[in-house]
């Protein structure tokens, strides 16, 4: 089967019944070995609403967790509701089978993108002086803070605009940006639309480069261009939508090569070490305290626990609309406490996860590296 499926096309799927479609994807795409039900229990409606009325949260691209009393989230605007409301309509845009990523004309207000909630899901802040930054785009796409950075930068990725933002960490100032404003490239400094961003010890940036490019690209801190690796293709080195990054701890780059989908590894100077084949359009990568490597895969959605040497240890499915599923699992993160936080794409929501009744510890995501630092 040739995979075009994008996440828009996945949306408009979403009208069946979630157990229907999520068993579907299963049948298409069986799952590995060491596969089972999720450890964890979801903690329903958690992220308490904040839009005037009339209004809901558009498509969540984003989240990050700096600590329990701030978790970042990035969304593509507010959405109107639809007069009248679709039968069942509960909470979230797409918890009728609607989709986040397609409003329809004038169903989008770009406003409120950046905001700050607690691990209670209380609106802590919101940081729209930076909302047009992403005016007539679709909005903002990842989010990240380095943990070898003192100041705690919030970098986000304005990938219709090919740049990537960086702001002080308390919304005050925009710092520094990567990329060219609104033009499209393959240099030194420009992007095509990118995708994502990491950092590796000693403060050098790497950059998803991304959709219109298939490169991965290499800063030193102050954001000058040190290298750059990758082209278009399925051989080794080479990518088909570069949409995620994360970093170990030796500094290798574990970058989500989507459209191929498979996940490749990298020294910290782009140097070929290893291509984990079997995956199924990989969103998003992180990687926990202990080196477990966790992957976000996405049709259907399918969270995956890995080692170092690409080995399968768990995986669970999470694919549907219902409480715990997802229409995209497009970006996620994990606080202190052991609770996950999964941002969806397609239906519009963020949703938190804690370990449930007797769950195995081999099975639950550890602390987060992001976090070690910040507590």
């Amino acid at each position: 089967m040739i995979k075009i499926m994008t996440a828009a096309i996945t949306a408009t799927l979403l009208a069946h019944s979630s157990l229907a479609f999520s068993q579907n994807w299963t049948d298409q795409y069986p799952p590995a070995s060491n596969h089972g039900p999720s450890p964890y229990t979801t903690i329903q409606k958690w992220m308490e609403p904040f839009q005037e009325e009339g209004f809901v949260w558009g498509s969540n691209p984003g989240v990050f967790v700096e600590s329990l009393s701030r978790i970042f989230v990035i969304q593509r605007g507010e959405l109107h509701l639809p007069e009248p409301l679709p039968e069942g309509f509960d909470y979230f845009y797409g918890s009728t089978g609607l989709s986040a990523l397609s409003p329809g004309e004038g169903g989008r207000v770009m406003r409120n993108v950046i905001f700050i909630v607690n691990s209670e899901g209380q609106l802590q802040e919101v940081w729209n002086q930076w909302d047009y930054l992403f005016a007539g785009t679709a909005g903002p796409h990842k989010i990240n803070i380095s943990t070898f950075d003192p100041d705690r930068k919030l970098w986000v990725v304005n990938d219709a605009r090919h740049t990537i933002h960086a702001f002080a960490n308390d919304g005050s100032e925009l710092v520094m940006s990567l990329g060219t404003w609104n033009e499209s490239g393959e240099d030194q400094t420009h992007f095509s639309r990118p995708q994502d961003i990491a950092f590796l010890s000693d403060g050098s940036i790497i950059v998803a480069d991304g959709i219109g490019n298939a490169r991965v690209v290499k800063f030193d801190s102050d954001g000058n261009f040190i290298r750059a690796w990758g082209s278009l293709g399925s051989e080794e080195g080479q990518f088909n939508v570069v949409h995620a990054l994360a970093i170990d701890e030796d500094d290798n780059i574990y970058v989500a090569d989507r459209n191929n989908d498979r996940i490749q590894v990298f020294t910290g100077d782009g140097d070929h070490l290893a291509t984990w084949n079997e995956f199924n359009f990989p969103n998003d990568i992180m990687i926990t305290e202990n080196q477990d490597v966790w992957v976000a895969d996405n049709q259907p959605v399918r969270i995956i626990k890995m080692d170092r040497e690409g080995n399968r240890l768990y995986s669970w499915d999470a694919h549907g609309h219902g409480d715990g599923e997802f229409g995209e699992l497009h970006e996620f993160g994990i606080d202190v406490e052991g609770s996950w936080y999964g941002a969806d794409n397609v239906l519009g929501r963020t949703q938190k996860f804690i370990p449930g009744p007797g769950a195995n510890p081999d099975h639950l995501m550890q602390k987060q590296v992001d976090l070690l630092n910040h507590e």
